[in-house]
């Protein structure tokens, strides 16, 4: 298994990320910005040949001039899979691994595009760092594993353990999406240039990161990285009726207490913000809709995305999150790109 990304290093990542953001100032150079977009219409079927005068942008409100304008489907992408190898995944995890066989052979392009995989369960992993190679990534995919409470802990620090880890630092298992979300924005997707995304696989449920979710999203926004994100729920996707006093016990004066619903986070309303915020899309693997077709509608997106490039045109605003709308000028069309950028990231 690769795994070139260090904890140390991912721990930075953890602990410098808003301290950058803090530190962000806009270049007094002119830099462009570039947005990504899907076009559907009223009936949801990717709309492919417009141009860029069928296209309005505003910044913070502010009408953007649009100079540079292209269709994106031959240039290089990077995308990273990021797996859920949790236990409420058990019941799902191969059919996840054998779509992400056939995505893979379909969407990897060896001459241009490249590729990593990431699984996290309670920890974060990279099993496969950036490649062109199809083999590679299908032996990645081959080692992905559930969780197991006795499996060994993966490369500790030298003070036996690390912040984060089910090994060492006694801390129960959890699932670690948001600090994956960042680990793979912040420490791969940031130095990339051209189109990114990312792809989740998992229930959404994050109950073990360091990570907050506005860290985890803005990450992948400073990367300037899609994530689309796919809801597959395994067993334990219902939440656990628990009774005061364990199973079966009665109250002082007979009866069984009512059942209570023990809390358990909104999985699918947290990757909906997640994709929403950054410019991706949201599915859910259903009886209606199964996860091969899933990566085919996003294997098209990414076929026929458009890029739209701007300067901003007040370069001295403050160097926070900035918001973006984009419309298309015919009417009954829906635009589908990020919320927002960080001038300066």
């Amino acid at each position: 298994m690769n795994t070139d990304i260090s904890r140390r290093l991912f721990l930075s990542a953890v602990a410098a990320g808003f301290a950058r953001a803090q530190d962000a100032t806009f270049s007094t150079d002119v830099k462009v910005v570039s947005v990504l977009a899907t076009v559907r219409d009223k009936d949801k079927k990717i709309v492919s040949d417009l141009t860029k005068d069928d296209f309005d942008l505003e910044v913070e409100g502010r009408p953007q001039t649009i100079k540079y304008f292209s269709r994106e489907t031959d240039l290089p992408l990077t995308l990273g899979l990021l797996v859920d190898t949790s236990l409420s995944q058990r019941l799902v995890l191969g059919e996840e691994r054998i779509a992400s066989r056939r995505f893979v052979e379909k969407v990897l392009r060896e001459d241009r595009d490249q590729t990593f995989l990431i699984h996290f369960d309670h920890d974060t992993e990279l099993l496969q760092d950036l490649t062109s190679s199809r083999a590679k990534l299908e032996r990645s995919l081959d080692d992905i594993e559930l969780a197991q409470n006795d499996r060994p802990q993966m490369r500790r620090s030298a003070g036996g353990g690390y912040p984060g880890s089910g090994g060492g630092g006694g801390r129960l298992p959890g699932t670690t999406l948001y600090d994956a979300v960042l680990l793979a924005s912040d420490e791969l997707m940031r130095k990339r240039q051209g189109r990114k995304a990312l792809i989740l696989l998992t229930d959404g449920v994050d109950n073990g990161s360091k990570t907050p979710l506005t860290q985890a999203i803005e990450s992948a926004q400073r990367a300037d990285t899609l994530v689309y994100s796919i809801l597959f729920e395994g067993q334990e996707g219902q939440p656990v009726q628990s009774y005061p006093g364990g199973f079966g016990g009665r109250r002082r004066g007979g009866g069984f207490p009512p059942p209570m619903q023990a809390q358990r986070p909104d999985g699918k309303r947290v990757l909906e913000r997640i994709s929403r915020e950054t410019g991706g899309g949201f599915f859910e693997v259903s009886r209606k809709l199964s996860i091969d077709q899933i990566y085919d509608r996003i294997e098209e997106e990414l076929r026929n995305q458009y890029s739209l490039g701007f300067t901003p045109d007040n370069a001295n605003a403050p160097s926070g999150f900035r918001r973006i709308t984009v419309t298309v000028k015919q009417k009954g069309m829906i635009v589908q790109t990020r919320e927002g950028y960080y001038p300066g990231s």
